[in-house]
C-alpha cells in the first residue's frame, strides 16, 4: 500500500483569448490576486478555430502568462472560478464575453487545464471544475495526447511550456522554489 502524501506545488499557468488590449488589465488583476508574473510570452496570432469569433470578434491574440508563488493543484477549482468572474469584468457592451481566461498548472511531468465542460478523458474536480492532462512530457519534451486542442500542439506553444518547465526546473535544482 502507498502511503498519503502531500503533493508538490505546481506552477500556475493562465492564458489569455481576446483582444490585445485586454491583456493588460487582466494581467494587474491576477497579478493582484497570484503574486508576481515571472513568465509572460510575446502576444500570438490564435486562428486555430473560430469558435470564440461570435462572442469576441476576429483577429484573435493569444498569450500565456506564469506566476512565481506556486500553487496546490487543489486550488485549481478555486482558481477557475475566480477567472471565470473575472471574464465577467470585461464583457462587452453588447454583454458578450471579450475576453477568454483559462488557468492550469504546470508540473515536471505535465501541463493540465481547467474547464467547466466535461468529457471523456475530464475529471470532475470542485465548483463546477474540471480537469485535463492537456500536454505530457516525455522524451524531453511536451507532447500531445489525442483530445489536445490544436493550438497546444505547435512548437510554438510547446516551446513556451518547455521554457517555463525549464526554469521550474532549474528553481527546483537549486533550492529556490
Amino acid at each position: 500500500m502507498g502511503s498519503v502524501v502531500k503533493h508538490s506545488p505546481v506552477k500556475l499557468i493562465i492564458g489569455f483569448i481576446g483582444q490585445e488590449k485586454l491583456f493588460t488589465d487582466a494581467q494587474k488583476i491576477l497579478s493582484k490576486k497570484f503574486g508576481k508574473i515571472d513568465y509572460e510570452s510575446a502576444v500570438l496570432g490564435f486562428d486555430f478555430t473560430d469558435y470564440y469569433e461570435k462572442e469576441m470578434g476576429r483577429e484573435l491574440k493569444r498569450k500565456f502568462l506564469s506566476f512565481k508563488r506556486l500553487i496546490q493543484p487543489a486550488a485549481l477549482p478555486l482558481i477557475k472560478v475566480f477567472t471565470n468572474e473575472l471574464e465577467k469584468k470585461f464583457f462587452s457592451e453588447n454583454g458578450k464575453r471579450a475576453l477568454n481566461i483559462d488557468p492550469g498548472y504546470l508540473s515536471l511531468s505535465k501541463l493540465v487545464l481547467a474547464t467547466t465542460k466535461d468529457h471523456q478523458h475530464r475529471l470532475y474536480l470542485d465548483k463546477g471544475i474540471f480537469a485535463e492532462v492537456t500536454l505530457r512530457f516525455r522524451d524531453k519534451t511536451f507532447q500531445k495526447w489525442d483530445w489536445t486542442y490544436p493550438d497546444y500542439c505547435t512548437r510554438e506553444y510547446i516551446s513556451i511550456f518547455n521554457q517555463i518547465r525549464n526554469d521550474v526546473l532549474k528553481k527546483d535544482l537549486h533550492g529556490n522554489g
